[in-house]
């Protein structure tokens, strides 16, 4: 097993050495459109967002791939989709104003598999605090609620990867805390959890106060809102 691992690493090694990073034989602007092409190319191939790191495999040691990014999303500009930077690496996404479009024509297919369309509201509500104060417990979600946040709620952003366990807390029972995940940056389109919204600004702009949030009032009627995932006391 361990030689097979061995072997393949080394395969994998040959090939990235017959790639020609470095294109020297090209002039300049010819060598900056195929580095372009390239890491076009593998974005595109690919299923997961690709790091800078995966990137620079394919490129000249002095190819800056910001502006490889740059130029290449300036040619997008008027397409239906982009390149974005979203949870640590860059994928293709469809812009905003198509999203309509979009789901009508996977619905009529037979229903797209969009994580986040399956949310209730109580479910974002609760995944909102988790992304803001992790890593949280569930009886600190609980307090700021004022009610029981139930184990089903929580199992169903867990089931549906938004959500995972992290380090145990240091309070009395050492109870298990919860983290946002890399498919929870994918699902909102976020680089990194530094591009949440400023919990200032949502302040300023009336959407969340973290006064009403601390004191257990983010949402009035949050218990009887017949999908709130909260265990009655």
């Amino acid at each position: 097993m361990v030689e097979a691992t061995r072997r393949t690493r080394e395969k994998r090694d040959v090939q990235r050495m017959l790639v020609d990073r470095e294109l020297d034989h090209l002039p300049p602007e010819a060598r900056w459109r195929e580095w372009m092409n390239r890491v076009e190319a593998a974005i595109f191939a690919a299923s997961e967002p690709v790091s800078r790191e995966m990137l620079a495999r394919i490129v000249g040691k002095s190819c800056s791939i910001d502006l490889l990014i740059d130029d290449i999303r300036e040619e997008l500009r008027g397409r239906p989709y982009d390149l974005v930077a979203v949870a640590g690496g860059f994928r293709h996404l469809t812009r905003p104003a198509y999203a309509d479009a979009i789901r009508s024509a996977f619905d009529t297919a037979g229903g797209g598999n969009g994580r986040a369309a399956d949310l209730t509201q109580s479910d974002v509500l609760v995944l909102m605090c988790v992304a803001y104060f992790q890593p949280i417990t569930r009886a600190e979600l609980s307090s700021f609620f004022g009610n029981e946040i139930s184990r089903d709620l929580i199992g169903h952003l867990r089931d549906a990867g938004l959500i995972a366990s992290g380090p145990r807390s240091p309070t009395p029972g050492a109870p298990y805390t919860y983290v946002t995940t890399k498919e929870f940056l994918l699902e909102f389109g976020l680089d990194t959890l530094r591009d949440l919204p400023d919990f200032e600004a949502l302040e300023d702009a009336g959407l969340l106060s973290k006064a009403k949030l601390l004191a257990g009032d983010i949402m009035p009627g949050f218990a009887d809102d017949g999908e709130s995932g909260v265990d009655a006391e």
